[in-house]
C-alpha cells in the first residue's frame, strides 16, 4: 500500500494488491475533514434526475454523482477533463477514488472509526 501526503492506497476487494496512485500529490491540499455536501449533482438537478451519492473533483471542485447514479456525472467529468481524483461527499465517508489508476484511497493512519467507510459507486 504505497502512501502519499496523508493518503494511502487501501485494499479494494477484487483488485490486485500492491497498486499505487500517481496522483496522490493532488490530495495534499485536502482538508482533514471532508467538506459539507452540496445541494446535489448540478447535472442531475438540471435534468430533474435523482442521484445516489456525490463526488467532488479534487482538481477543480466540480461535483457529480457516482457511477451507481443514473448520470454517473463524476465519471463523465473525469472522461472529459482527464481529472483523475474524486472525494466522496457523503457524510461519514472520508475517502478518494483515482479513476486513472483505479485505486481506493484513505487517509494515512485512519483509526478505523468508520470515517473511511466506502460505499459502492
Amino acid at each position: 500500500m504505497a502512501g502519499g501526503p496523508g493518503w494511502q492506497v487501501a485494499a479494494d476487494g477484487g483488485r490486485p494488491e500492491g497498486r499505487s496512485c500517481a496522483h496522490l500529490v493532488l490530495l495534499a491540499s485536502c482538508a482533514m475533514s471532508p467538506p459539507a455536501p452540496p445541494v446535489g449533482c448540478p447535472d442531475c438537478l438540471a435534468r430533474g434526475w435523482s442521484w445516489v451519492r456525490l463526488r467532488e473533483c479534487v482538481t477543480c471542485g466540480r461535483v457529480g454523482c457516482c457511477d451507481s447514479s443514473r448520470g454517473a456525472h463524476a465519471h463523465g467529468h473525469h472522461v472529459r477533463s482527464g481529472h483523475p481524483l474524486v472525494l466522496s461527499l457523503d457524510p461519514g465517508e472520508d475517502w478518494a477514488w483515482c479513476f486513472a489508476d483505479e485505486v481506493f484511497l484513505v487517509r494515512s493512519g485512519a483509526s478505523g472509526s468508520g470515517t473511511s467507510r466506502r460505499q459502492p459507486c
